[in-house]
């Protein structure tokens, strides 16, 4: 059976019980809503990439050719062009892996981005999971993977979580015979990427998946990459339609890799941590003066471009936030979280400041600690 209660385990039936498939976007229909659900930055794609993408369209009468994309993703992280493939967002990534790669038992370890799993699921493998604890902050534990998995995926930084493992304790899971599959969808939100695989060649049966959906807010145009071996890259490749990434997505893919895009990401991961600062020094303080059981706590140290929080009535707290015009992310449909979760966006100091407001009038009573003094 699958724990539900966040305490950590290895699932050995294969039967889910989340719906896999719920993402945040879900969270924001009906228009409206300040939105701290979905962990785009927001403001973007920024005016230069929109004339890139734009200049594009002259060209969409040709078949797209990945091929100058290609070569700026290996230059960006000092690899083989062989070594990368342009794909539709790094869920269609997902899916090329769970077509593609010949394992018997793959293990996911959660919680984390649940699109993995599902692909791998509708691919037809049984999946076993790997569940961090709640009391240990959720930090990657090894012995957590089961010996005989050949195939390995972990977020870095994790979602929902905001956990960034240590790269050595990442690549420790790496030996021959097993693919080890790295998420680092959300690393570029970390300034100077000190714990990304990306680039390393070293390592057996790595496998990076990155997105540029998040920092350029290009989720509707749908393009990332993966990094690994050139014997995996042309099995992925088999997998694909005929040219699965449009010509627009290939012109954003270049541009996101030129020196000065690359320095503009950097900037805004350094701004991104002094807000989110802000949102955890509110969080904590609106919550400090409640009962040890009943008392919000914040996943630390964060490091991506969200919080995950516990606060028993969790569910409750969202459908009340929604009415008060602002939504949040729901945190019970990721494995080894219950009801009583909650992923949170980082946005500006007004919007937080906005949403700790409407958070305090909404908290039960034992709660309400009015945050604003100490979140400067």
């Amino acid at each position: 059976m699958i724990p539900r209660d966040g305490s950590g385990g290895t699932e050995a039936s294969g039967a889910p019980w989340q719906d896999l498939r719920h993402h945040g976007d879900a969270e924001v229909r009906g228009g409206g809503l300040v939105d701290l659900a979905v962990n785009v930055r927001t403001g973007t794609p920024p005016p230069w990439l929109r004339r890139r993408i734009a200049a594009s369209l002259d060209g969409l009468a040709a078949y797209p050719d990945g091929r100058a994309a290609r070569a700026a993703v290996a230059a960006r992280h000092g690899v083989p062009t062989a070594r990368v493939l342009l794909t539709a967002g790094a869920a269609e990534a997902f899916v090329l892996l769970a077509r593609s790669l010949k394992v018997t038992a793959p293990v996911v370890v959660h919680p984390q981005f649940t699109e993995p799993e599902a692909a791998l699921r509708d691919a037809g493998h049984t999946v076993r999971r790997a569940l961090l604890h709640a009391a240990d902050g959720f930090r990657l534990d090894a012995s957590a993977v089961p010996e005989d998995a050949d195939l390995v995926v972990v977020g870095n930084p994790t979602n929902p979580t905001s956990v960034l493992h240590p790269a050595r304790v990442v690549a420790a899971l790496a030996r021959p015979g097993r693919v080890l599959v790295v998420d680092e969808a959300f690393m570029d939100a970390v300034p100077g990427e000190p714990e990304s695989l990306a680039g390393r060649t070293d390592l057996p049966g790595l496998v990076v998946l990155r997105s540029l959906t998040k920092t350029w807010g290009l989720a509707g145009l749908r393009i990332g990459y993966v990094l690994a071996a050139p014997e995996t890259i042309a099995d992925l490749a088999r997998a694909q339609p005929l040219w699965p990434v449009s010509t627009p997505a290939l012109a954003a893919a270049e541009a996101c890799m030129e020196p000065t895009a690359l320095a503009e990401a950097e900037g805004a991961a350094t701004a991104l941590t002094a807000h989110r600062d802000h949102l955890v020094t509110g969080l904590t303080r609106l919550g400090a003066t409640a009962p040890a059981d009943r008392r919000l706590t914040v996943v630390g140290p964060a490091r991506a471009p969200f919080v995950l929080v516990r606060l028993p009535g969790a569910d409750e707290v969202r459908v009340r936030l929604r009415e008060r015009g602002v939504a949040v992310r729901r945190g019970d449909t990721f494995p080894g979280l219950t009801p009583d979760w909650l992923r949170i966006a980082v946005r500006d100091r007004a919007t937080t400041d906005h949403f700790l407001d409407a958070l305090a009038d909404v908290l039960p009573a034992s709660h309400r600690l009015r945050p604003r003094g100490g979140a400067a």
